[in-house]
């Protein structure tokens, strides 16, 4: 094991152990605001993978995540799923909506792909809308609490969403590290840096970028599905515009191409909108602002002026 990889595990295993310990430590706002977090730094991980790591810049992801979270909502409200199961449905949901997408959009590139992922999201969160008899539309639906159980677990209780939580965000960090440290994620990071190179060197590119929609659209509908089930609702909101511009902010303010960036990323933006609100109602303002600074002084995110300055072994 080389010097790098064991730092890079050391400092991933000593921020599960800090997230681990604030269960015992924060107070219920905070517990409660961090359990969130963890399952939005997921499904901002699931699109890392495919914009930090891949170079795709995707505006559709929001699609994937309302996959999971609908594909576990639908089935426990229209066919008496258990928690478990619904669980499955979601992660499955969202993978096949990453496939169909995937052999589609990826007949385009560059901005082209930006923008049919965009369409394709609107014409789900439209659909959503349509078939209001079965989605609730805007108004959504909530998982009653006696559903919300998984393997004689209630969900809804706070210390054990926040293990759940805790548990979905180690299987995102896990997948991302082995993703990133291996062959397949290298050939990722050369179609970033230069997808031509890459290609000539006898890789099928199409192939590496279609398995790596699919596996960022699977990560995303398990923090979908995740997140409905912690939470007890399921709404169009999660499918709107705004869910695809926040996993893209978090990703950028955190580190694109980093592990450990969306958690940061997230995390900042979370409370900077929490904090701001508490301020004014033009909380949105002071967040702009800060927004402005930091892509001014650390162009790279967080962790990635980290990485550049200080810490070269960064994954």
């Amino acid at each position: 094991m080389t010097t790098d990889l064991k730092k890079s595990l050391l400092l991933h295993g000593a921020v599960l152990a800090v997230l681990f310990a604030s269960q015992f430590v924060l107070p219920a706002y905070h517990h409660g605001n961090l359990a969130r977090v963890m399952i939005l730094a997921s499904y901002a991980m699931g699109y890392n993978l495919l914009f930090g790591y891949t170079g795709l810049l995707s505006l559709g992801h929001a699609l994937f995540f309302a996959a999971g979270l609908y594909g576990m909502g639908l089935a426990m409200s229209q066919f008496d799923v258990g928690a478990g199961p619904a669980l499955v449905c979601g992660v499955i949901a969202g993978t096949l909506v990453g496939a169909v997408i995937g052999m589609l959009a990826l007949r385009t590139e560059g901005v082209a792909f930006m923008i049919v992922t965009l369409m394709f999201a609107q014409a789900g969160y439209l659909t959503i809308l349509y078939f209001g008899t079965y989605t609730r539309g805007d108004e959504g639906f909530v998982i009653a609490q006696p559903d919300r159980v998984l393997l004689g677990l209630d969900l809804s209780d706070p210390t054990v969403r926040f293990f759940a939580a805790f548990t979905v965000f180690c299987i995102a960090l896990i997948m991302c590290l082995a993703v990133v440290k291996s062959r397949f994620g290298k050939v990722l990071i050369a179609i970033r840096e230069n997808e031509d190179r890459t290609q000539m060197l006898g890789y099928d590119v199409t192939r590496y970028k279609f398995s790596a929609v699919v596996l960022s659209a699977s990560l995303s509908a398990l923090a979908g599905a995740a997140y409905g089930i912690l939470f007890g609702y399921v709404g169009a909101s999660f499918a709107s515009v705004q869910y695809s511009i926040f996993p893209l902010l978090w990703v950028l303010l955190g580190g694109a191409g980093t592990v450990l960036g969306p958690l940061i990323g997230t995390l900042f933006m979370f409370y900077l909108i929490d904090l701001s609100s508490g301020i004014t109602t033009a909380y949105m303002l002071i967040a702009g602002v800060v927004l402005v600074l930091l892509t001014v002084f650390a162009p790279q995110g967080i962790l990635g002026e980290l990485r550049r300055r200080v810490w070269k072994w960064l994954p």
